[in-house]
């Protein structure tokens, strides 16, 4: 069986969030595509992906968590930017910048309570990019698209997940 592969970059808004729930982003994506992949991909240097619970404190417990891991002074070798920006890059290290979700029917299957979230501790940077790729069967729906880029939540114009 051969596989085909279509991407989308969509633009995330962050702004003043650690943690910026994208989960709206990826259903919709993977929504008529079938079976198959969902690789999402930030490519910067200072954020990553996660699966986590949300709206339950998870966020703010993850905030002071990473504080406590990457505190955010002067220790660093790293110093360009704001205050403790060092830290910032090491934040990939911890969470990483890309995840892959199984997908069944246009739908990623995550468990009951599992979010897709951006984390991204670098003020410095309110707006970023994520890449949704698909993998998939051939002629599975949705398989080989546009590539095309679409804006995400919070940006002016945005469909709302």
């Amino acid at each position: 069986m051969t596989g085909q592969m279509d991407s989308e970059v969509v633009t995330v808004r962050t702004d003043d969030r650690t943690v910026t729930d994208v989960t709206g982003i990826v259903v919709s994506f993977c929504a008529g595509r079938g079976d198959g992949l969902c690789h999402v991909f930030a490519p910067h240097a200072t954020a990553g992906l996660a699966l986590m619970e949300t709206g339950a404190g998870s966020e703010r417990d993850l905030e002071e968590l990473l504080a406590r891991l990457l505190p955010r002074d002067d220790r660093y070798r790293h110093r360009h930017g704001s205050p403790g920006h060092g830290a910032d890059h090491l934040l990939p290290v911890l969470v990483p910048p890309s995840l892959t979700l199984p997908v069944q029917d246009g739908r990623p299957l995550l468990g009951t309570w599992q979010s897709v979230v951006l984390v991204d501790t670098n003020p410095d940077n309110p707006i970023r990019q994520l890449r949704c790729s698909w993998v998939g069967a051939a002629g599975s729906a949705g398989a080989a698209g546009s590539g095309r880029a679409r804006r995400g939540p919070g940006e002016p114009g945005a469909a709302q997940p």
